[in-house]
């Protein structure tokens, strides 16, 4: 069966995705297109280059994290770099490595560009913070003045895994010559699945299923807020899901394979191989109840 899929962003926790993705290949489900953000879209990005589940898993696990944390080279010392990298350069580190990693890996399936797959079955969020948008690649390119059929996958994963302040930000010029930044394409919309809904209608031509790194909604606690710290937090939270969180009404709900994971981070870049596999085994068992219910 057809469908389209939705990935969320949430970093190492998208390992969950895997287990997910072994039930609906065992089930006989395939997607015609799929969209992400951060980390979703480097799972999105290697479903279209046609990895299974296993060889995504494969290649993730075998990793190295560290490798990925590319210091910009600088004559100053480095109990300063840092704070020189944050200040001048938006970012500890340089995101290049990231980018090169995930340019070999499609390449190895002979992929590269946009162009290189069908057309609207891949799509990738990032945030332009320089003009305070939303920004889907391909397809928005063309305000900047790039031809999307020749834009590198590879980088608009970059793009949408700019944790601010961990990589520096990406840059894009306009017709005009006028620069923006642009950073994960979770600050503004981390789980895009109004991408594949019409507009006016909130549905989709064909099933779509959604996979987010969170409890339901009805299931998240409140935020505790008692000091400035946390209301900065809690506004930041608001800020950032406020979007996506419109979209995950009732009716749309019952498509979505919520994945609740509390205990580990989206940097955690030293997980133990037995808390990966608890969570492939999260994302499996997720599936399975959701798949045992799901009415398309």
């Amino acid at each position: 069966m057809l469908i389209d899929g939705v990935f969320a962003g949430g970093g190492v926790k998208s390992f969950a995705f895997i287990g997910a993705l072994q039930v609906l290949e065992e089930k006989n489900y395939s997607f015609e297109r799929v969209a992400g953000t951060s980390a979703g879209s480097i799972v999105a990005s290697f479903i279209k280059a046609g990895y299974t589940s296993e060889e995504i898993y494969k290649l993730i696990n075998e990793l190295d994290a560290q490798s990925l944390m590319d210091y910009r080279k600088t004559w100053i010392p480095n109990k300063f770099m840092r704070w020189f990298l944050l200040y001048y350069k938006l970012g500890l580190y340089k995101g290049e490595q990231l980018e090169q990693w995930v340019k070999e890996k499609l390449a190895d399936k002979g992929v590269s560009t946009f162009g290189d797959i069908q057309e609207g079955s891949l799509k990738i969020v990032v945030s332009d913070i320089t003009r305070g948008r939303i920004v889907v690649l391909p397809d928005d390119l063309p305000q900047y003045g790039l031809i999307p059929e020749k834009f590198s996958i590879a980088k608009a994963v970059r793009m949408s895994s700019s944790i601010p302040y961990f990589f520096e930000p990406a840059k894009l010029w306009d017709r005009q010559g006028k620069k923006s930044y642009i950073v994960d394409g979770g600050v503004l919309s981390n789980f895009p699945i109004w991408l594949f809904m019409d507009p006016q209608t909130l549905r989709s031509r064909r099933p779509v299923i959604g996979f987010r790194l969170t409890p339901k909604l009805e299931d998240i606690p409140n935020r505790k807020i008692s000091n400035a710290l946390e209301m900065f937090h809690s506004l930041f939270e608001t800020m950032r899901k406020a979007h996506d969180i419109r979209y995950i009404i009732k009716e749309h709900a019952q498509n979505i394979v919520f994945i609740p994971i509390d205990d580990v981070k989206a940097t955690d870049f030293d997980l133990s191989d037995e808390m990966k596999q608890q969570l492939v085994h999260l994302g499996r068992m997720k599936t399975e109840l959701f798949l045992k219910k799901w009415q398309y």
